[in-house]
């Protein structure tokens, strides 16, 4: 078959690879129909996630249908068409049984397209194939589904659940990349006051006040002063970082109001500054996570029901060999305008 495979930073190359097969009782193999490129794959092509071996195919995001099954298999069968996961559980480890997935002890956490081989093929294998695939109902398509797979539970729990938004408050999301408009998204679902965005690119600002942000601004502008102007002086009641780099973070936490929330998302591929001096005083709370996907059902449910939308999230579309392609659209956001990309397979169900 065909897959992405990486060797080394800034460089990778969609080359035929050997197909995946059944490794243990609990594994499916599933052809994929519909796949999506991470934030995160851009941070790996940098370096800034060294785990990730040469020779590793890439991706953690896809729909697809069940081809084979294990032994050990019992919820998933042939033919069914599942959401893949983004976090991969074993459902029997201290953290698994706590709900936090994503620092699965056996085997599990974030794996696909990191630790074992990923989405972005024509096949993949599936460890702890019950945990980690969702029967998808008819009525949801390709296109929506894969958003369920990272983004979509990545923001509303690492973002929205661990910052603690509440009915209300002033948000402040930094960052209107794919998960950042998420974040705005799932945000909205809790009624806040205000959701404001910061991000460089107009197009991404456009997109975050299509999505229900009341303010969107350039990161060039005094974004702690409007904040300000907002709130009375206070700050933001939570700031959700969805970047990734020094500047953005320590925005985060300058924004906030004492009490506050600082809420971090982005990937970091560099030390960033906590600057003690002046926010030791302030009461602050400081998270960061791993999106554990203990959320997917109810997000699944929400979008089966037309209770959460996010309309044209995607803006590229490619065939499965276009990959590469796909990848430069994807890396040149303010160029291309690109926010989410998918990558149809043969077996793709449109909208």
């Amino acid at each position: 078959m065909k897959a992405l495979v990486y060797h080394g930073p800034g460089s990778t190359g969609w080359e035929e690879v050997p197909e995946p097969t059944v490794e243990n009782p609990d594994d499916a193999v599933v052809r994929i129909d519909c796949v999506t490129i991470c934030g995160t794959d851009l941070h790996i092509l940098k370096g800034d996630v060294p785990t990730v071996e040469p020779g590793r195919i890439l991706g953690h995001e896809a729909v697809g249908t069940v081809e084979v099954v294990g032994g050990g298999v019992r919820n998933l069968g042939v033919g069914d068409r599942v959401l893949l996961s983004c976090i991969s559980a074993c459902g029997r480890c201290r953290y698994c049984r706590e709900g936090r997935y994503g620092q699965c002890l056996e085997g599990g956490g974030w794996i696909l397209g990191h630790r074992v081989d990923g989405t972005q093929a024509e096949r993949v294998r599936v460890p702890f194939a019950d945990m980690s695939t969702y029967r998808l109902p008819d009525e949801i398509s390709d296109e929506d589904a894969v958003l369920l797979a990272d983004i979509l539970p990545t923001a509303y729990e690492v973002g929205v659940l661990a910052g603690s938004v509440t009915p209300g408050d002033t948000v402040v999301v930094v960052g209107a990349g794919p998960v950042g408009l998420a974040a705005v998204a799932t945000a909205r679902l809790y009624s806040p006051s205000h959701i404001v965005v910061v991000d460089p690119a107009k197009s991404r600002r456009d997109a975050a006040s299509g999505l229900g942000a009341d303010v969107a601004l350039d990161s060039a502008d005094d974004v702690a002063g409007r904040v300000a102007e907002l709130t009375g002086g206070l700050g933001a009641d939570v700031a959700v970082e969805a970047v990734g780099i020094p500047a953005t973070f320590e925005l985060c936490v300058e924004v906030v109001r004492p009490g506050g929330h600082v809420a971090n998302v982005g990937v970091h591929g560099a030390p960033a500054t906590l600057h003690l001096e002046t926010a030791w005083i302030r009461d602050l709370t400081i998270t960061t996570g791993l999106v554990d996907t203990r959320t997917t059902p109810t997000l699944l449910g929400m979008v089966a029901a037309g209770r959460l939308r996010l309309p044209e999230l995607i803006t590229h579309r490619f065939e499965l060999t276009q990959m590469q392609e796909a990848y430069d659209v994807f890396s040149r956001p303010s160029e291309t305008g690109a926010l989410k990309v998918a990558l149809f397979g043969a077996g793709h169900r449109p909208r």
